[in-house]
């Protein structure tokens, strides 16, 4: 099944600069939104340190936040599916920076769970990941997959960006001051362009096309909800998989006798690669299809995971880890153009969400799931099996619904 590729009728006329303009306003959102996201990462050892809590306790604020993080996705996108994107957008803009002022403030640890987990995961950054994937594809059709996954590079500017001046920050002042810091630089960005997503799309301003609307009663020949937990499986699997290196390499480059310094190059140059296979990956899923890009990224991504088992020299380890980014970086948009493709708009924000907080699930436990393989076995070896198997359950479920579309397609001509 194929959206019909005609021009968002609500959004704006051909040829107009405003689709453009909401692009771009919506790569900022998801850049400067998800800063939260490393909070936890890179201020573990001196939070942990001034509350007395050992690194196990102090990961918490990561985990708790991704949680938070995860659950906003589904609400907002439901909030966004009804009244727009601004909206959410708007609420997160001020959520966020409140909840990293007021997690500076806490006297207690429970207090600074509370505010990062509740204000900036599930109030604040949530509101510019789901509902701003949701809205972009509403703005762009035959470019919708370059537009998805454009946006969604956004995650990985982040990583980029964020993690060194969160630390020059928490160096020269602590982290109590980085916090506040960066709380009002994202007021002071986000909230500006958050109005810039003032229009509605067309679903939301026009009346409801009852006929257009039929065909996705029975999307792939599945009951709608059916479809839709079919894909969280599938996003669960993927992620799993996807979780592996990009949590252990560093850990697993140092089992190697290598310096975590070597391994920390390889994790920036997966995520670098991966910006580049997300933005190609886009341009690819345009041409044929999301299902198809997602069958092709969750192979390739497999192949290069084999590749880490028999990777024992530098060399080959920094090429492994491109070959990682290169691979995965498409998979999460190709989930956006799925839901889209299949579903009607007026139910993308909601589904997309949901369908995006399994690969956030996916993520978590495949990152404790590998940890505590290498507790069991004294080595990454079963790790990097046990991923390679959820990888193959990502691989042959979606080979499933492609085989089902086809099938379909057939049957209908």
């Amino acid at each position: 099944m194929n959206e019909p590729l005609t021009h968002t009728a609500g959004a704006a006329p051909n040829g107009s600069v405003y689709p453009v303009i909401r692009l771009f306003a919506s790569l900022g959102l998801m850049t400067v939104g998800t800063v939260s996201m490393y909070i936890g990462i890179v201020g573990l050892k001196p939070i942990a340190a001034e509350f007395g809590i050992s690194r196990g306790m102090g990961s918490l604020p990561y985990a708790l936040f991704m949680v938070g993080y995860g659950v906003g996705n589904i609400a907002y996108g439901w909030i966004a599916d009804r009244f727009g994107t601004m909206l959410p957008a708007l609420i997160g803009s001020v959520a966020l920076p409140v909840g990293l002022i007021l997690s500076a403030q806490a006297e207690t640890l429970w207090q600074f769970f509370a505010t990062l987990s509740l204000l900036a995961g599930l109030l604040g950054s949530s509101a510019v990941f789901a509902p701003i994937i949701a809205d972009i594809s509403y703005w762009f059709t035959r470019r919708r997959g370059l537009a998805v996954a454009f946006v969604l590079s956004g995650t990985y500017f982040a990583g980029a960006i964020w993690p060194p001046i969160l630390q020059h920050l928490i160096d020269a002042n602590g982290w109590r001051s980085a916090l506040v810091t960066v709380g009002y630089i994202c007021l002071a960005i986000m909230v500006p362009l958050s109005l810039l997503l003032y229009r509605k799309p067309a679903h939301l301003v026009e009346a409801k096309d009852a006929a257009r609307e039929s065909r996705f009663t029975r999307p792939l020949g599945l009951a709608p909800n059916t479809l839709q937990c079919t894909l969280c499986l599938a996003g669960i699997g993927c992620c799993v998989g996807m979780s592996m290196p990009q949590v252990h390499i560093v850990a697993y480059a140092s089992d190697l006798g290598f310096t975590a310094q070597r391994g920390a190059e390889m994790l920036s140059l997966m995520l670098a690669c991966g910006i580049v296979s997300r933005i190609i990956s886009g341009w690819i899923s345009d041409r044929i299809g999301g299902m198809r890009t997602l069958l092709l990224g969750g192979g390739l991504q497999g192949a290069v995971l084999a590749a880490f088992l028999v990777a024992d020299n530098l060399t080959s380890l920094y090429i492994v880890a491109a070959c990682f980014g290169l691979s995965q970086g498409g998979v999460v948009p190709s989930y956006a153009i799925i839901v889209r493709t299949f579903f009607p708009a007026r139910e993308a924000g909601w589904r997309i969400g949901t369908t995006l907080f399994s690969t956030i699930i996916g993520m978590a436990f495949g990152g404790w799931l590998a940890g505590f393989l290498y507790d069991l076995t004294g080595s990454y070896t079963i790790s990097f099996i046990n991923a390679l198997a959820f990888n193959a359950m990502n691989f042959l479920i979606v080979a499933f619904l492609l085989t089902r579309a086809r099938h379909l397609q057939v049957a209908t001509r």
